[in-house]
């Protein structure tokens, strides 16, 4: 997603739009309104609705609706969300937001359950809330007089859409609705990490499936559905994959200790330290002063000064000093989460982390990227990690 914005709250749960929300709600307003008159035939034909085709065509009057009828989807998208996101807060799972995006809504929540009964139960409430959508919109158009048309298409839409949209749901497309389903139903008799793998796998072949259909009728949001799915799909099957591997594991045990640390001093000169990254393929360096940790210093500070002046500046001024540490004793998990929140590629591990002083503690290591994912494969090919044990940070 790209920025959003918060727009107000629900039950206490904030709902954001995201700016790709305000691109495709006036597309989804031209498609409806393109579509009307034979929406409306169908619905005539379909439901007996006696819908006056003639009063939704003329001028802009079939944009309109179709912006009505867009925005009421959407609507029930948060809703659907709603319906999620109220369930998983009756577990006891916190949420931090509901977002309406390019393909409808998503529910952030801060964890996901392992116990598969609440994982079921979360999923499916969304589309029952659909459902029960569509039902009250096929009783209100029902109700509708006869002499509105636009009112009369408006909730007939909605019923039918309301119910396509839970059914489509439903499809075991991980990490949609069914394919968590399926999910909370294979965790029933194997691990959870396994369960996601699987769920995963079907949903990656259902996104495939989805992206040719979306290919050959030429449906651009089916195709962005069958990526999202896809990506979406991959990327959890991994988090869970590591998090079960990164059980009871700290970040002192894969971390590169500090007696394995390449260092420089702030005295060292710019060209004096991007020959040393050439040599020794490293792209960050701990920097230090009379033995105490003082900043640090990457490539890209080096890259700032030109190469006819780097005999002229030290590293000590261009070495960063607002650091983001971890405690040696952070499990690995929240050490992946804080690299990914702050977009970087490594941590300091610092005894005591909490700011820079005299009893900020010692450098004891740095846990990287690299470090991460070699130990992720030392999990996987030998089914643990040997305490202590880090490699060389890149």
């Amino acid at each position: 997603m790209w920025k959003s914005f918060r727009i107000g709250s629900l039950f206490g749960i904030p709902l954001k739009l995201d700016v790709t929300f305000l691109l495709i709600l006036p597309v989804f307003a031209f498609l409806i309104g393109r579509q009307i008159e034979a929406a409306a035939g169908v619905f005539n034909e379909a439901l007996g609705a006696g819908i006056e085709v003639a009063a939704l065509t003329g001028g802009l009057t079939p944009y309109f609706w179709g912006l009505v009828a867009a925005i009421g989807l959407f609507v029930g998208v948060v809703l659907h969300e709603l319906g999620h996101s109220l369930t998983a807060q009756r577990f006891g799972y916190p949420i931090d937001s509901i977002t309406l995006w390019l393909l409808g809504g998503i529910a952030s929540l801060t964890d996901m359950p392992e116990d598969w009964r609440q994982e079921f139960a979360i999923a499916i409430a969304g589309p029952i809330v659909s459902v029960l959508l569509g039902v009250g919109s096929f009783a209100l158009f029902r109700l509708a007089p006869v002499d509105q048309a636009g009112i009369r298409f408006t909730f007939a839409y909605l019923a039918i859409l309301n119910v396509v949209l839970a059914i489509f749901n439903l499809l075991p497309a991980f990490p949609m609705d069914g394919g968590r389903v399926l999910r909370a139903l294979l965790a029933r008799s194997r691990p959870y990490a396994t369960a996601t793998q699987q769920a995963a796998t079907v949903g990656k072949l259902f996104a495939v499936l989805m992206g040719l259909v979306g290919l050959f009728a030429w449906s651009p949001v089916l195709i962005a559905v069958a990526l999202f799915v896809y990506i979406a799909a991959s990327g959890e099957s991994q988090q869970v994959t590591m998090k079960a591997a990164f059980q009871d594991v700290t970040v002192a045990d894969i971390m590169t200790p500090a007696d394995r640390l390449q260092t420089v001093e702030t005295e060292t000169t710019v060209e004096e330290l991007v020959q040393r990254m050439f040599q020794e393929r490293h792209t960050a360096y701990p920097v230090l002063e009379d033995g105490l940790l003082v900043g640090i210093v990457t490539l890209t500070d080096a890259r700032n000064v030109k190469p006819v002046e780097r005999d002229a500046y030290t590293v000590e001024e261009i070495l960063t000093t607002d650091l983001e540490t971890i405690d040696p004793a952070a499990d690995v998990m929240t050490a992946i989460e804080r690299m990914r929140e702050e977009g970087i590629d490594r941590l300091l591990v610092i005894e005591q982390a909490g700011g820079w002083g005299d009893d900020n503690g010692d450098l004891v290591g740095i846990i990287s990227r690299s470090d991460v994912m070699t130990a992720l494969d030392v999990v996987q090919q030998s089914g643990s990690v040997t305490p202590g044990g880090g490699r060389a940070a890149d």
